[in-house]
């Protein structure tokens, strides 16, 4: 998913960090410079009231830390709430464009099988599925379920896990498996980890940018066939 703006992606300088995937989201403030990472400012978002705040608290942060403008942001871009997973890219897809800036992209899972050093990670998806990051599976990144988790084969050595829900249904899936305790990613996780993908240009395309959702929205899933038929 590069794009034209590769060529003069800014390996230093300052660079915004969003994550609004989980019930707490976060965004950060960082100075690249010489390939040494200075956090400037960091914040912590209620997922339930992204819709009326996040703008907000991003003119905030960048006010805190006395910026006018980043020169790219990192975006957690999915899975994870539906709602939190299309606030955060629609807000980062508007802001990159007012602000003629480039946008690196990567996955929540991705993140949290990096932190934990390991190759796999799984997050709680409700309905009794997990959000799954196994590399050695064709797919990479599933939504999985108890039947789907029996299927996979080989599973991995240790999964990266960072709440209770996601840990239940591994252990009863997977009692073999051991599963490594993280902390949930945050927007400073994703800046860390994309020191690389800043320096090397690896940006995204913001017209054909969308949100790496695993699942389809409530609405796909259950809509109303006879509002349908009226449509």
């Amino acid at each position: 998913m590069e794009s034209s703006q590769a060529a003069s992606t800014p390996a230093n300088g300052i660079w915004l960090g969003l994550d609004t995937c989980g019930i707490l989201g976060s965004i950060a403030l960082c100075r690249w410079r010489q390939g040494e990472f200075d956090l400037l400012a960091q914040t912590e978002l209620d997922g339930r009231s992204l819709s009326s705040t996040l703008v907000g608290a991003i003119a905030e942060l960048l006010n805190r830390a006395s910026v006018k403008k980043p020169d790219g942001i990192v975006v957690i871009y999915g899975p994870g709430s539906f709602t939190g997973v299309r606030l955060g890219v629609a807000a980062v897809k508007g802001l990159a464009e007012a602000w003629m800036v480039p946008v690196v992209v990567v996955s929540g899972l991705e993140l949290m099988a990096a932190k934990a050093g390991v190759s796999a990670a799984a997050q709680d998806a409700h309905r009794q599925e997990v959000f799954l990051r196994v590399a050695q599976s064709e797919r990479m990144e599933m939504l999985a379920g108890a039947e789907e988790l029996a299927a996979i084969e080989p599973k991995p050595d240790r999964v990266a896990v960072c709440d209770d829900k996601a840990v239940a249904l591994l252990q009863a899936c997977w009692p073999s498996v051991a599963l490594v305790r993280i902390e949930p990613v945050t927007a400073t996780d994703a800046l860390t980890f994309c020191r690389d993908r800043i320096a090397s240009g690896e940006v995204a395309d913001i017209a054909s940018l969308d949100g790496h959702y695993l699942r389809r929205s409530d609405a796909e899933i259950f809509g109303n066939p006879v509002g349908k038929q009226q449509a």
